[in-house]
């Protein structure tokens, strides 16, 4: 049994082989989707000022009051471990790192919360996203979900669904949250205790409630659409018809609302019936976000990839699949060999070959099991014989035929 101080902590995981071979395709594969949209990678810090996230993300947000990592450094700086990656990337945005107007970036990287440990949560975990800074567009909100469609069939991902709504504008907010109120009021006292509560301090966050008691008072209040200006419900009619002239099927749900503050009109999350109950892939949507008196708009998403890989695995996609085509082994007769086969091993990784040989004199029945347990289909023999004669001895490791061969036709072989 492993010692438990060899142990990562509680709710973060080592990312090992053969399970990161599954990891690698993602990254891979998500840089290639958006090289084609023009978007361009920023690693922002995994530690920044804790003021960028209370001023982003909200003062009442679960993420800022029970979930972020915080401390204080030795000159009394209070920091903390990112809870998400988009107050990050618009902060670089907003300090010159990028044309505001029209900055188009992504990120990946661990990011960090202090939930309780649970099936499809841990306390690091890895986010995959982007950013389309701009003024507010719906053409803009529809490309990105495009991408994000995109996206998914590029890892293989298949049986997603896209739900929809609009959170309006700012000024909506004060309109949605007194009908809101207003229509709930006479129903406050069936609410559990903890629903009252964010009725006080964030009402739209009922809207997205698990606890059935509150899902069937909101399921019989007015939706928040019907709240809005004309010109926000406008908005997200041509975010709407857009998606349908690029093909792409949404399902409106007045009920959905993102737990962050900042967010303005379009709001949308991606979820997967393989996850279960915790379903949700990823979320997104427009936002203004103000830093330093400043507001940057844009639009974005963030993908959790322990999720996605949780949707794949559900579907059928293993890391097997991508995982590095098998090495070629070398195997030296003497010490003789031991050295020239150095040189061989060398002049075949540079050619493109993976290739592995034991770096010290050892049986050939050792030499030979360890071919075996790294997975190589072929083997390289070569001893005093082979270079007095200038030749390999290649074995095939499937059915165990075996052939002599020179150096041109030892490397066309492999």
């Amino acid at each position: 049994m492993a010692s438990t101080s060899h142990q990562p902590v509680q709710g973060m995981s080592d990312i090992a082989p053969p399970d990161v071979a599954l990891w690698q395709m993602i990254e891979q594969r998500a840089r290639e989707v958006f090289a084609r949209y023009r978007f361009s990678e920023v690693r922002t810090p995994v530690l920044e000022k804790l003021e960028l996230f209370t001023h982003s993300l909200g003062d009442t947000t679960d993420v800022v009051t029970k979930e972020m990592y915080t401390l204080e450094d030795r000159g009394g700086r209070k920091l903390a471990l990112r809870p998400e990656g988009t107050a990050g990337a618009i902060r670089y945005v907003a300090s010159g790192g990028e044309e505001t107007a029209n900055a188009r970036i992504f990120y990946m990287g661990p990011m960090f919360r202090c939930e309780r440990p649970q099936a499809g949560r841990k306390r690091q975990f890895h986010q995959i996203g982007l950013e389309a800074v701009g003024a507010p567009n719906p053409l803009a909100d529809a490309e990105v979900i495009a991408l994000q469609v995109h996206l998914l069939a590029a890892w293989g991902l298949k049986g997603a669904k896209i739900r929809l709504n609009t959170i309006g504008l700012p000024e909506d907010r004060a309109a949605v949250l007194a009908g809101l109120r207003k229509a709930i009021l006479p129903r406050l006292h069936e609410l559990p205790e903890e629903a009252q509560q964010r009725f006080e301090t964030n009402v739209l966050r009922l809207l997205d409630s698990k606890d059935p008691v509150v899902k069937k008072i909101i399921a019989e209040v007015p939706s928040v659409i019907e709240f809005m200006s004309a010109s926000s419900r406008a908005y997200l009619d041509t975010v709407i018809a857009t998606l349908k002239k690029l093909e792409i099927d949404v399902e409106i749900d007045a009920t959905l609302v993102r737990g962050l503050d900042y967010y303005v009109h379009t709001v949308w999350e991606v979820v997967h019936g393989g996850l279960g109950a915790q379903n949700a892939l990823s979320g997104g949507g427009r936002y203004r976000i103000q830093l330093d008196g400043k507001a940057v708009d844009g639009v974005g998403f963030a993908m959790g990839v322990e999720r996605v890989i949780a949707a794949l695995e559900a579907t059928g996609v293993t890391a097997s699949q991508f995982a590095p085509p098998p090495p070629v082994f070398i195997v030296s007769l003497g010490e003789v060999a031991l050295n020239e086969n150095l040189l061989l091993l060398q002049m075949l990784r540079q050619r493109g070959i993976a290739c592995e040989m034991e770096l010290s004199a050892r049986k050939v029945q050792a030499q030979m099991r360890r071919a075996d347990k790294v997975g190589a289909q072929v083997v390289v023999i070569r001893g005093d014989t082979e270079l007095e004669k200038g030749t390999f001895v290649v074995k095939n490791m499937a059915d165990g035929s075996q052939r002599e061969v020179e150096l041109p036709e030892l490397i066309k072989l492999l």
